[in-house]
C-alpha cells in the first residue's frame, strides 16, 4: 500500500503566491482580492487565507483589519539590514562548519555544489536557487549550533524572496556561482576564517544587486516615511 505525504493544500497555495511574487506578477504594494486568487488558484477562502497567514508571517503579505491583504512593501533600509544581518550570521555557520563538517558531510557539499554547476550551465536560474537553499540550510544544519540555526531559519524565509530576485540581475548568476566555488574551496581546505569572509561577500554582493535590480525596475524600495 503506498502512502502519500502531499503537501497540505495551504501550503501549496502560499508557494505558488509565493512565486507570483516571486516573479513581480504581483506587485509590491498589490492589493489581494481574495476571489481572484481563488479563481486563478483553483481553491477555496479557506485555504488561501491560511496561505495568507503563513505569508504575513513572513513578511511576504500584509494584512490589515477590515481592508484585507496586499504584498508587503519593502524599503532600501529593511533589505539592508535583513542582508546584512544574515551575512553576519551565515558566516559564522560557515565558519563553524567548516571547522566540524566530516569527509561523508563534505562529500555531500560536493553533491550540491554539482548541482548548481549543472544548474548555472543550463541557465536555470529557478532551479539553480532551489539547490542553493539546500545548500546553504546544509551549511546551516552542520555549523552544529541549534539556537543559531533557528534564528537563521527565521530571517531566511523574510529574506527568501529577495534572493530569488537578485539572481535575474544581469551577470548575477556568474557571480554567485563564481563565489560558491570560492566558498566551497575554503570548505574543502577546512578553513573556518576563509570561509566566514567569503559567506559574508557572497551575500553582501547578493545585497547589493538586489537594491540595484529593484532601483532600475523602479519599485517599491522606499525610504521609511
Amino acid at each position: 500500500m503506498n502512502k502519500t505525504t502531499e503537501m497540505p493544500l495551504s501550503l501549496q497555495v502560499a508557494e505558488k503566491i509565493r512565486i507570483l511574487i516571486r516573479k513581480n506578477e504581483l506587485a509590491s504594494g498589490e492589493r489581494l482580492s481574495e476571489q481572484n486568487l481563488c479563481n486563478q488558484l483553483g481553491v477555496s477562502r479557506t485555504p488561501l487565507r491560511e496561505a495568507l497567514r503563513m505569508l504575513s508571517s513572513e513578511g511576504l503579505v500584509k494584512i490589515s483589519p477590515n481592508k484585507g491583504a496586499c504584498v508587503a512593501e519593502v524599503s532600501i533600509e529593511d533589505v539592508f539590514h535583513m542582508f546584512e544581518t544574515m551575512s553576519i550570521l551565515e558566516g559564522s555557520c560557515a565558519r563553524l562548519a567548516a571547522e566540524r563538517i566530516s569527509d561523508a558531510d563534505l562529500a555531500e557539499m560536493e553533491r550540491l555544489h554539482g548541482q548548481l554547476e549543472t544548474f548555472y550551465r543550463c541557465n536555470d536560474p529557478e532551479r539553480y536557487m532551489r539547490f542553493n537553499q539546500k545548500y546553504h540550510k546544509f551549511i546551516q544544519a552542520k555549523a552544529g549550533n541549534p539556537i543559531l540555526s533557528e534564528i537563521v531559519s527565521g530571517l531566511r524565509d523574510r529574506i527568501l524572496l529577495h534572493r530569488y530576485r537578485q539572481i535575474y540581475y544581469p551577470g548575477r548568476l556568474d557571480a554567485s556561482m563564481e563565489e560558491h566555488r570560492r566558498i566551497m574551496e575554503a570548505f574543502r581546505a577546512r578553513d573556518g576564517n576563509r570561509a566566514e569572509r567569503l559567506m559574508k561577500t557572497h551575500l553582501v554582493k547578493q545585497c547589493q544587486a538586489l537594491v540595484t535590480y529593484y532601483a532600475e525596475q523602479g519599485q517599491s524600495i522606499n525610504s521609511r516615511r
